[in-house]
């Protein structure tokens, strides 16, 4: 509810303010945008963020309850700040000293971070507030003005004109960037424009269909470490098996294999990263689409006899992997047949704010729709049901949203191409990047990019999870949030930067985002002092 209301108090300001001017504009409230804003104010300059959404956080507070972080000897400044006062919410005192431990075979990358979305916003509220930045939500762009390489005003779809000195992009797409005129790239590169191994096309071993899977530990994994919620069995594509003129299940896409380390497009798929509850006092059931159709999840079904012809003991975790949260909450996370949706989120990153709601809404509809097969189809192992039959929405979070996340998770959209690109080569430890803002730490992590046809069965393209070859935390060199020079000079972009396919989802945690973004916000207020370009601080003066 206090969400609610902060958010309401600072949008009913955009009826009267036709303009706001600031030293610093912060476009985006996600995770970063909050952290850079904060640090520009308390370098004592005035701040406003322009948040096209209705809350501040991003996915930090909208759903992304078990945050990865990878070393947390590798977060700093403002994102430690707020995960310290976050966990200690919950009487959680955190450990950033140290490495995390391996637990369960899994990576070692956190949990202690698991704190109820609303909390996670409210923290948000809080330290923007305690700074004396301007919020103002619902403020969608809809152009950029700009004097020679300057940004000089942005204006939203309301009317509302946003004029300041500086500009910060904080958002998951790089909209204000690719409104600015910056280049940037959507494609996955392919192994030979940088020299790298993972990008293009791509096909990890361990993820191609076979059968013969071990049986998990009590953890839900396998010894080394990979999850019963990562299966990948052969499964027959058609609606009458072996028929491919009978054509494709729903869910599978169209498509060629390609070649391993070609040019392709395509993101990453997204999802709703749910927070549900099994407090029956607390719940709101979880109710499928209208249209919702059980022959929509034929291929579920597929994956279950496979799975039990593998002699698996089936539960929930094979559709998802969930941990714990305070007060009986749950993050659900995806799976090979979970939340995510291979190929929806394709169109996501140059689509309009009214298309985007589309896409999150067919995100949205998929997921409800199977959570609903699960609780409730005959097919489904009677254990699955029953854990599933469980949980619900919670009532206390996202209350302005029936309890479902209002954030959709956009891993990857448009990427920034400056002068400085970050690739495999910085982030397995092989090139130091120049004049490091940040550091990133976390495993190669590439969710698959589309489900089509390899081979004559179901194969994942484009999925990653794999380590660094043991390589220490990397620098995220200050040339890859600056644009060029020539195409904007007051413009920093923290979450779009400039980075490859592979080298992004790497970088890609929140974490490194608010700290890149802090970095970001004290450079703009440097560029602003002394009156420079963002670019001045690339090359030795």
């Amino acid at each position: 509810m206090k969400s609610l209301l902060f958010a309401l108090a600072f949008s009913s300001s955009l009826a009267t303010a036709a303009v706001v001017e600031s030293d610093l504009c912060v476009y985006g409230g996600s995770s970063g945008g909050v952290a850079a804003a904060v640090q520009a104010a308390r370098m004592g300059k005035t701040v406003v963020i322009a948040e096209p959404g209705r809350h501040l956080g991003g996915m930090t507070s909208g759903g992304l309850s078990a945050v990865d972080i990878g070393d947390p000897r590798s977060v700093g400044g403002i994102s430690r700040e707020y995960f310290t006062r976050l966990a200690a919410t919950v009487g959680v005192t955190l450990s950033w000293d140290k490495a995390f431990e391996s637990k369960g075979g899994g990576p070692a990358t956190g949990g202690a971070y698991a704190i109820e979305p609303h909390k996670a916003e409210q923290v948000f509220n809080d330290m923007a507030r305690e700074a004396g930045v301007k919020v103002h939500v619902k403020a969608r762009l809809a152009s950029v003005k700009k004097d020679g390489a300057r940004i000089t005003e942005l204006i939203t779809e309301d009317g509302t004109v946003f004029r300041a000195k500086m500009f910060i992009d904080a958002t998951y797409e790089g909209d204000l960037m690719a409104k600015a005129g910056v280049s940037y790239t959507l494609l996955r590169e392919g192994n030979a424009k940088y020299g790298e191994t993972y990008n293009g096309i791509h096909y990890v071993e361990k993820f191609m269909p076979h059968t013969s899977y071990a049986q998990p530990e009590t953890s839900g994994r396998l010894k080394g470490g990979q999850g019963v919620w990562d299966r990948d069995f052969p499964l027959d594509p058609y609606v009458v098996k072996g028929d491919p003129k009978s054509g494709l299940l729903p869910l599978i896409q169209a498509g060629e294999p390609g070649t391993p380390g070609e040019p392709a497009p395509g993101v990453q798929a997204y999802c709703f990263r749910l927070c549900l509850t099994t407090n029956p006092a607390n719940m709101i059931p979880i109710t499928p689409p209208s249209d919702y159709d059980p022959k929509r999840y034929e291929i579920i079904v597929r994956f279950i006899e496979a799975c039990l012809a593998n002699g698996d003991a089936m539960d929930l975790r094979w559709f998802s992997k969930h941990d714990a949260l305070p007060n009986d909450k749950w993050d659900f996370n995806t799976a090979t047949f979970g939340g995510n949706l291979p190929g929806a989120s394709h169109a996501w990153p140059e689509a309009s704010y009214a298309q985007r709601e589309k896409i999150a809404k067919q995100h949205e509809d998929y997921h409800r729709g199977l959570l609903h097969f699960l609780a409730t189809d005959t097919r489904v192992p009677e254990q699955v049901r029953k854990d599933m039959q469980r949980f619900g929405l919670p009532k206390d979070e996202f209350t302005d949203n029936g309890g479902w996340p209002h954030q959709i998770y956009v891993r990857e959209a448009r990427r920034m191409v400056s002068d400085l690109v970050i690739t495999e080569h910085h982030t397995f430890g092989h090139e130091n990047a120049p004049k490091p803002i940040s550091l990133g730490s976390y495993g190669t992590d590439t969710h698959e990019i589309r489900r089509i046809v390899k081979d004559g069965v179901v194969t994942r393209e484009g999925k990653t999870a794999g380590g660094r070859e043991g390589a220490p935390p990397y620098g995220i060199g200050y040339a890859a949030i600056v644009p060029k020079q020539s195409e904007c000079d007051n413009l920093l972009v923290t979450f779009a930067l400039s980075a490859s396919h592979t080298a992004y989802s790497s970088i890609r945690m929140e974490p490194v985002f608010m700290c890149t973004s802090q970095s970001a916000a004290a450079a703009a207020c440097m560029a602003w002092m002394t009156k420079s370009p963002c670019s001045r601080w690339i090359t030795p003066s």
